[in-house]
C-alpha cells in the first residue's frame, strides 16, 4: 500500500461537499444538461450551493485522487465516478481490515 498515494485519496473523500458530490454522480439529476452518465460543472454549481472557482478546486481534487473523471466539453466540464478509483477505495480499507494483507 502506498501511503503517501491512499492519504490523498482519503483526504480527497474527507470533506462533506465532494462526499454529496460523489453521491450526486452516482445518481445524476434527471434535469443534468449532460444527460445520465455524467454531470456538468454548471449542475454541480447548482446542487452545491456553491462558486464556480470552489466547484473546480474540489473537482480537481477528485479526479486528482482518481475518484472521479473529468470530459471537457466546450468551457464546461462533465464529470463522471470512476468506479476503478472507488474499488481502490474500497480496496484499501479491506486491506487494513485483514492483517498482512497489503493493497495495490
Amino acid at each position: 500500500m502506498n501511503v503517501d498515494t491512499s492519504a490523498e485519496l482519503f483526504k480527497a473523500l474527507a470533506d462533506p461537499n465532494r462526499l454529496k458530490v460523489l453521491q450526486v454522480l452516482s445518481a445524476p439529476p434527471v434535469n443534468s444538461c449532460t444527460g445520465a452518465e455524467s454531470v456538468c460543472a454548471c449542475d454541480l454549481e447548482k446542487v452545491l450551493g456553491l462558486s464556480q472557482p470552489t466547484v473546480s478546486h474540489h473537482m480537481r481534487l477528485l479526479v486528482r485522487a482518481g475518484l472521479v473523471t473529468a470530459t471537457k466539453r466546450g468551457k464546461w466540464t462533465d464529470y463522471a465516478l470512476n468506479v476503478e478509483g472507488l474499488k481502490r477505495a474500497q480496496s484499501l480499507l479491506g486491506a487494513l481490515q485483514e492483517p498482512g494483507k497489503h493493497a495495490s
